[in-house]
């Protein structure tokens, strides 16, 4: 199990990366896409956080979610407004 958690790390790199790729794309349905894999990455990385005592990084993490929330809702929204 200790194996396991420490490789959340890598997936939730992954994750976060694939991320800031779609917000930061003109589709707005990728861009919405995008937050919803950002809030993703944030629960990974909590979870390893969490399992590597970094409770910093579990701070940081709940205010991004947070903020993430925030651009998931308003990304839905545009893309309703466009027809997606």
């Amino acid at each position: 199990m200790d194996q396991l958690l420490n490789a959340v790390q890598w997936p939730a790199m992954l994750v976060t990366l694939l991320a800031s790729w779609l917000v930061a794309s003109k589709n707005p349905r990728r861009r919405a896409f995008g937050f919803w894999c950002f809030i993703g990455s944030n629960l990974l990385w909590v979870a390893w956080g969490w399992h590597a005592q970094a409770y910093a990084l579990i701070a940081l993490q709940v205010g991004l979610f947070l903020l993430n929330l925030r651009g998931a809702k308003k990304a839905d929204e545009a893309s309703a407004q466009q027809g997606g």
